[in-house]
């Protein structure tokens, strides 16, 4: 995590300890003072002296050193973690006082679920670059909840339902689950299938959801009918069990970013068409700060308009 060019040059005492803080953040996430001299353009003595005088105006040893690698202590770790919350709020402070009519430039650092991901952020992230070519991204890609501030995320999408977060976040968008099945699986059943039958069918559940077995059904008359399916096959990723429905493996609930194109051209159908599932949330979630780097806007805003279109 580099310090904002605006801060390095300063001389007063807040100004020295942000510097020294800075200094050790990357030592902390390099893991080495070699590599975060490296990252930071000085020199290793200079990164190892200013971390140093941390320690000493606190007393406090924040980092065990060998001679192979360089660890936090577990008030280092501690120190650590409220550090890259100040410089992530330091780097956006500086970030936005960029003029608003100037291109977005810098690296954009951004995850998402993979299935997602795949389907619609990667497509905007292609269009981005070629709107605004003095941008690099960074884009972890997959399921894991990564926290922004610990891994300098500047833009996280999540997909589903939010839990309480400190953190910022934006519903940009809202997504559909749909119960499809193969043609060829969907040949042998009966055209007027009950939400009853079809909790008898051969499932391929998504182990990756909170409960992936059972799913309610709606109706627009109001009728709700909530069924327990039994997993004839289990899949920890949306892509593997898109494919596994493909090749006739059963049924399963995806949702209609992943689908749309495989019904829109016959390779899936829907069953239950008259019945429906709880929509899901697609949502920006960002640090806590009062300001947006222009790149983090501009990128946020062409996926909105994405999502708005779908």
């Amino acid at each position: 995590m580099s310090l904002p060019h605006n801060v390095r040059s300063g001389s007063n005492r807040g100004i020295n300890n942000l510097k020294r803080l800075a200094y050790f953040a990357e030592v902390v996430e390099t893991g080495s003072f070699t590599a975060a001299a490296e990252r930071l353009g000085i020199t290793k003595a200079v990164v190892s002296q200013q971390v140093a005088a941390l320690e000493r105006a606190f007393e406090t040893t924040l980092l065990v050193r060998t001679t192979r690698s360089v660890r936090p202590t577990e008030e280092g770790r501690a120190f650590y973690e409220r550090s890259a919350r100040v410089l992530a709020e330091a780097q956006a402070a500086f970030d936005g006082l960029e003029s608003s009519d100037r291109a977005p430039t810098g690296k954009l650092r951004l995850t998402a679920p993979f299935d997602y991901g795949i389907a619609v952020v990667v497509p905007v992230i292609a269009a981005f670059q070629q709107r605004y070519p003095g941008c690099t991204v960074d884009f972890v890609i997959g399921d894991a909840t990564l926290d922004p501030i610990g891994s300098d995320i500047e833009l996280a999408i999540r997909v589903g339902w939010l839990v309480d977060s400190a953190l910022r976040s934006r519903r940009i968008g809202a997504f559909d689950q749909l119960l499809v099945a193969s043609p060829e699986f969907a040949g042998h059943l009966a055209r007027d299938l009950t939400p009853e039958q079809v909790a008898g069918l051969a499932f391929v559940a998504n182990s990756n959801l909170r409960d992936p077995l059972g799913w309610t059904f709606r109706t627009q008359d109001g009728r709700q009918q909530s069924l327990q399916f039994a997993a004839t096959l289990a899949i920890s990723a949306t892509l593997g069990v898109l494919q596994a429905v493909r090749n006739g493996g059963g049924i399963a609930v995806l949702p209609d970013f992943a689908v749309a194109d495989d019904l829109a051209s016959g390779r899936l159908v829907r069953l239950l068409p008259d019945w429906h599932l709880d929509s899901g949330g697609i949502y920006a979630v960002m640090p806590d700060t009062p300001y947006r780097p222009a790149r983090v806007t501009a990128f946020l805003d062409m996926l909105s308009e994405i999502e708005r279109r779908r």
